[in-house]
């Protein structure tokens, strides 16, 4: 049964250690700090009013983080005892959680910070298999709620997983959106075209350096992004990939590195950044586990030429400093002030990424 807790946890606006924050490399003007306080934070959501809205995997609770009068901030713990609250979205006025088989709706969300209502469970049939089954959620610009469902597996071929359903608000007319997608923690809609975006996890047990996580792009119902057939638009995997042809899928619009755990993505649609930046992708990647060097633990920008990648670089790297990482990103949100919020579940913080203007 989950509990609908009030816990307020001390979070004011203060520098973090000087040997974390200090090695994180950013380009020339721009600056990262401490945003606050949230254990093991996951996915990201703003509300209506500013507020922002933060998932746990394993701690089973949700945050909300609000800002005092001062620029401080505060953490209250708004649900606990949840299974696997990983994906939540806000949409009109509510706030949307998903646990790895249900959905629940809380009404008026931001109204009931101080004391939240039980939610409404919508009727959604999702799979309970627990690997990579914690979902990301998110709300399309045509009203639909969209869900990631990954593959059970490595690699497998399994009806009804590997792929982003959508459906609305209150879970009726469900429909498959994309297929052949293994294992996707973010997904985001292009801010002129509408049209949906989407990161993917690459399989395992190929290697240090294939297959590459993915960009991917789609903007209509219907495509088949390859797994478990083919990976990154042209390796065949040993096992299925005799089975079909790379050609016969969509590829990603741009490869990333291997085993580096793209998660959440987001474009840049502020004003506080120099303007190159907007309508382009920053991406959280997780970093490897199993690789014999490690990789990823940084935000890169992908840039965009309309939906053409033009270049992938870092845009945030330090917390892996020889083979041990001080820190974990996991989504990114651009907050309305232009600045670029940062979640990392394993130092449980949201660091908050602004720009001052380069002074050289």
């Amino acid at each position: 049964m989950i509990r609908f807790l009030v816990l307020l946890v001390s979070a004011m606006l203060a520098p973090v250690a000087a040997a974390s924050l200090d090695d994180i490399r950013l380009p020339p003007g721009f600056s990262i700090e401490v945003y606050a306080d949230v254990p093991k934070a996951r996915s990201l959501a703003l509300g209506d009013r500013g507020t922002l809205f933060v998932s746990t995997r394993k701690a089973r609770s949700v945050y909300a983080v609000v800002e005092n009068e001062d620029g401080s901030t505060r953490t209250i713990e708004i649900l606990g005892g949840m299974s696997t609250p990983n994906g939540i979205a806000f949409h009109d006025g509510d706030l949307y959680v998903a646990e790895i088989d249900r959905v629940y709706r809380f009404r008026d969300a931001e109204d009931h910070l101080g004391s939240m209502p039980a939610g409404e469970l919508l009727d959604v049939d999702l799979p309970s298999d627990r690997s990579h089954g914690w979902r990301y959620i998110g709300f399309g610009p045509d009203n639909k709620l969209y869900i990631a469902i990954g593959a059970p597996c490595n690699v497998c071929d399994k009806p009804g997983y590997a792929q982003i359903i959508r459906m609305n608000p209150d879970g009726s007319d469900r429909e498959t959106y994309a297929t052949g997608v293994r294992n996707s923690v973010g997904l985001a809609w292009h801010p002129e075209t509408g049209e949906l975006w989407f990161t993917d996890n690459g399989r395992d047990m190929m290697g240090d350096d294939i297959p590459p996580c993915e960009l991917n792009h789609a903007p209509r119902r219907g495509l088949h992004f390859g797994f478990p057939y083919c990976h990154g638009g042209d390796i065949a995997d040993p096992e299925y990939g005799a089975q079909r042809q790379c050609k016969s899928y969509t590829p990603p619009v741009q490869k990333l590195g291997p085993h580096v755990a793209p998660l959440g993505l987001t474009f840049y649609t502020g004003s506080m950044f120099p303007p190159e930046f907007r309508g382009q992708v920053f991406i959280a990647e997780h970093g490897s586990w199993n690789r014999s060097k490690k990789i990823g633990y940084r935000v890169t920008l992908v840039r965009l030429e309309g939906n053409r990648a033009v270049s992938y670089e870092p845009f945030a790297e330090g917390w892996l400093q020889n083979e041990q990482y001080s820190g974990r990103p996991v989504d990114v949100i651009v907050k309305d002030d232009g600045s670029l919020l940062v979640s990392d579940d394993y130092a449980g913080k949201v660091y908050r990424i602004t720009y001052m203007g380069d002074s050289e």
